[in-house]
């Protein structure tokens, strides 16, 4: 793993709760600085509010409030100009999703002698990018990466071919999408591809029920819950493939490695986040049965929430040197 710089950041107000810490290298550790915020994106400020700390914040049980702050993110740390989503569609917590991509980074550099591999050589798939395009955007600005983007929806694929349009990162960012739902890689991965990496933000829940409990939840968690409110059913937006599928978070990682096993040539390193901790252990059981060489669990947190993602490769040491050799070696 590559060397970290540690990360001082101001310690909470006194009776404000810890909060969790992120990678060394996320842009969003820290408090925000909302005038900065605000200058570069005036409609931020119809949303700014005091939270009980005496902090500014947002609203984040409001669903306009967390894309208009998205977005005020994306350009100020991250250059992306032109940002929407269609309405009912995931808005992602870009901090969190950045930390992914860190991680993945570290994996990539600790077996690069400790320096990261960048550029458009090295090439991302990212399954079910969605409407947002949030990994390809932010792997793409941190670090040049070249990147495909796949899903089932054809209306979240328009939305993400007009970012990465609006952008100009069309050279940089591919979408595809797969018309098979129950197929993860088998018609959209191509005899000449080669990834260097692959993530997924798969469906957390088993069903649109309980997708709406897991909202209520985080109503409570924020301290908005008010009966007297009408608020949206999901907070942070989604369609059917974003939150929930036929077995939920654990079934979908089960289908993604089983499949991943038929492409284990053509992809240096497989990934997953894994929202419940509970569904680390059979995945790892299951990808030993596969012949996966070598797997591991990075822990993540933002916040309250803790998480983590798995990843793994199906290439032994010989097979990943030449891997390195081949690809990586003028990617900077």
């Amino acid at each position: 793993m590559s060397s970290r710089t540690p990360n001082r950041r101001p310690q909470p107000a006194r009776g404000e709760p810890a909060r969790a810490v992120l990678h060394p290298r996320n842009r969003h550790s820290g408090r925000y600085d909302f005038p900065a915020l605000i200058a570069a994106s005036p409609e931020l400020a119809d949303f700014v509010i005091v939270n009980p700390y005496g902090k500014q914040s947002i609203d984040f049980a409001d669903p306009d409030a967390v894309k208009v702050f998205n977005r005020a993110l994306l350009r100020q740390f991250y250059g992306i100009e032109h940002w929407d989503i269609p309405p009912g569609y995931l808005c992602p917590p870009v901090p969190g999703r950045a930390d992914y991509l860190h991680g993945l980074a570290d994996l990539l550099a600790e077996d690069n002698g400790g320096t990261t591999p960048r550029g458009l050589r090295i090439h991302a798939l990212d399954i079910g990018t969605g409407a947002n395009c949030i990994y390809p955007l932010i792997g793409q600005r941190e670090y040049g990466w070249r990147f495909t983007g796949s899903d089932i929806d054809a209306t979240a694929l328009a939305s993400a071919r007009t970012l990465v349009a609006a952008n100009g990162l069309d050279k940089a960012i591919e979408l595809r999408q797969q018309a098979a739902p129950r197929q993860v890689f088998t018609g959209l991965v191509r005899p000449e591809d080669r990834f260097d990496i692959s993530l997924c933000n798969p469906p957390f829940h088993a069903s649109q029920a309980e997708a709406s409990s897991g909202s209520q939840r985080k109503w409570r968690n924020l301290g908005r819950l008010d009966p007297a409110r009408k608020l949206p059913t999901l907070n942070f937006g989604g369609q059917a493939a974003e939150l929930w599928c036929e077995g939920g978070e654990a079934a979908f990682i089960a289908r993604l490695a089983e499949q991943s096993a038929t492409f284990g040539t053509q992809v240096y390193c497989y990934s997953t986040l894994v929202s419940k901790g509970g569904n680390v252990a059979p995945l790892h059981k299951r990808l030993q049965r596969l012949g996966a060489r070598r797997i591991r669990v990075v822990d993540m947190a933002q916040g309250q929430k803790r998480s983590r993602f798995v990843a793994w490769t199906f290439l032994c040491e010989a097979e990943q040197a030449d891997w390195r050799a081949q690809r990586w070696g003028n990617s900077s």
